[in-house]
């Protein structure tokens, strides 16, 4: 029984990472971003859209909090999402972070999404900065610090394979 968190802030590659992980490992994969996509759809919002109506609605970050902490309590299981390592912290084996400098991470996401590199700069600046003050709010809990990972990866100079690669050498040596 293996429980794995990745954590990152938008275009870090924590999703790309959580989907190889539980692809190599024959994990289950469980994504709270694809649970707040799914919110903002139904409401006809964009994510950053619904990031700020999350600003004054809780009920928003606590359904898909509810939803991450039951999957993570499945076993043989890989879940990522912003906040989802603190969320789930007392019950997972292993916890990742995952980061790019933003200007890379914006220009996967615009990538990715097939939108302008303004639109995604101004979006994700928009998503960051609303989650951010969310999450403190909320929950008193700082993204910025990350004392509680076991490891921490910065993309910016390595590829999805040596990223995966450094993450599976970690998994080995620990679980």
């Amino acid at each position: 029984m293996v429980r794995i968190v990745i954590s990152g802030p938008p275009g870090s590659g924590k999703t790309t990472q959580a989907n190889i992980i539980a692809e190599h490992y024959h994990l289950k994969h469980f994504s709270a971003g694809r649970i707040f996509r799914e919110v903002a759809k139904q409401r006809g919002l964009t994510i950053e859209e619904l990031s700020v109506v999350a600003l004054n609605d809780p009920s928003i970050d606590l359904e898909v909090d509810r939803r991450t902490y039951e999957a993570a309590r499945e076993d043989n299981v890989v879940i990522d999402g912003h906040l989802a390592a603190w969320i789930v912290d007392d019950i997972v084996d292993f916890r990742i972070y995952v980061t790019a400098p933003l200007i890379l991470r914006v220009l996967r996401i615009a990538s990715r999404d097939g939108v302008p590199l303004e639109k995604a700069l101004k979006e994700t600046v928009t998503r960051e900065n609303t989650q951010r003050r969310r999450f403190m709010e909320f929950y008193g809990i700082d993204v910025n610090d990350l004392s509680i990972f076991d490891l921490v990866i910065n993309t910016k100079r390595i590829g999805i394979k040596e990223t995966f690669e450094i993450i599976k050498k970690a998994l080995e040596n620990r679980l």
